[in-house]
C-alpha cells in the first residue's frame, strides 16, 4: 500500500505505516508483534515487506512490540543515540540500530526523513517529517506544547497526524492520582484539544489534504469532543479523522 495507515494510537500502543514507491516502514513499535503482523495484513501488507522502524522516544506504549520486531524478523530500528541507549538498557540485547541526529535530516531508501525535538518527559523525543515523491508528512504525538519549532516544521505538510489527547476539564475530573494530572497538563506531558486546534491553524495552509488526531486518551477524551475542539479552531476546510486506539484508522493513500 502506498499511502499511511495509522495502526493503533493512544496509551496502550502506537504503531504507524507509511509506504511510499520503493519502501515500506513503521513508525513505533508499541503494539505486540503478532497485532502488528494482523493489521498490516488487513491493509494488504506483509510483514516481511516492512524495511525499518522509526521510534520517536522509548514510552512502553511506542516500542512494547519492537523487540519481537527488531529480534525475531529482524527488522532495523532507526533512533537516535538516546534513545537506542535506553532500548538497550531495557532489552538487554542490541538491535540492528541504524542511528540518527535529532534535528538533522537523513534518508532511508526514499523517504528523506527530519526528526525535531519536542517537549516530552524522557530522553531525546522527536516528532518527525517524511518526505517522498513530492509529498510531505507530519508526524508530531507526546509532547506538552508546541514550540516554534514544532510549528516550523509541521508547515507546508500534505499529511498531518497530530496529538489531541485530552480535554482539561476530563483531566481535572478523572479519579487519576495528582501526579498523573499534573504529568498529563505540563508541558512535557500531553497536547489537548484545544492546543492541538491551535497548532493546527497556524500551520494550515491550502496544500494540506488531510489529518489524523492521533493519541486520544480514552478516559479523559472522547473523538466527538476532540473533533469538535479541533473544527472550532480550523473549521471544515480538510479532512480530519480519528486515528483510534484498539482499530485501525481510515488510510489515506498517496
Amino acid at each position: 500500500m502506498e499511502g499511511y495507515c495509522p495502526l493503533a494510537s493512544g496509551s496502550k500502543g502506537n504503531c504507524l505505516y507509511l509506504g511510499t514507491k520503493k519502501t515500506k516502514i513503521l513508525i513505533d513499535a508499541g503494539i505486540s508483534g503478532r497485532a502488528t503482523k494482523r493489521k498490516l495484513e488487513e491493509i494488504g501488507v506483509e510483514l516481511d515487506e516492512i524495511r525499518a522502524i522509526l521510534i520517536s522516544h522509548p514510552h512502553s506504549d511506542h516500542i512494547q512490540g519492537l523487540k519481537t520486531l527488531a529480534f525475531r524478523y529482524g527488522i532495523p530500528v532507526l533512533a537516535n543515540s538516546e534513545t537506542a541507549k535506553e532500548i538497550f538498557g531495557i532489552f538487554r540485547e542490541c538491535p540492528q540500530f541504524k542511528i540518527f541526529t535529532t534535528g538533522e535530516t537523513f534518508t532511508f531508501e526514499d523517504i528523506e526523513i527530519h526528526p525535531f525535538s519536542i517537549q516530552h518527559d524522557t530522553v531525546d523525543p522527536v516528532a518527525f517529517t517524511l518526505k517522498a515523491d513530492g509529498i510531505k508528512m507530519g508526524v508530531c504525538t507526546d509532547l506538552g506544547y508546541a514550540t516554534t519549532l514544532v510549528k516550523t516544521h509541521l508547515k507546508e505538510c500534505d499529511y498531518l497526524v497530530v496529538e489531541s489527547n485530552h480535554e482539561p476539564s476530563m483531566v481535572h475530573a478523572c479519579p487519576r492520582p495528582m501526579y498523573y494530572k499534573q504529568r498529563v497538563l505540563g508541558r512535557s506531558g500531553h497536547l489537548s484539544n484545544e492546543a492541538c486546534g491551535e497548532l493546527l491553524a497556524e500551520v494550515m495552509h491550502d496544500g494540506l489534504r488531510h489529518i489524523h488526531l492521533a493519541h486520544l486518551s480514552q478516559e479523559c477524551n472522547s473523538p466527538e469532543t476532540a473533533l469538535e475542539r479541533v473544527k472550532e479552531k480550523i473549521g471544515e476546510k480538510v479532512p480530519v479523522k480519528i486515528a483510534p486506539q484498539t482499530e485501525i484508522a481510515e488510510s489515506v493513500l498517496f
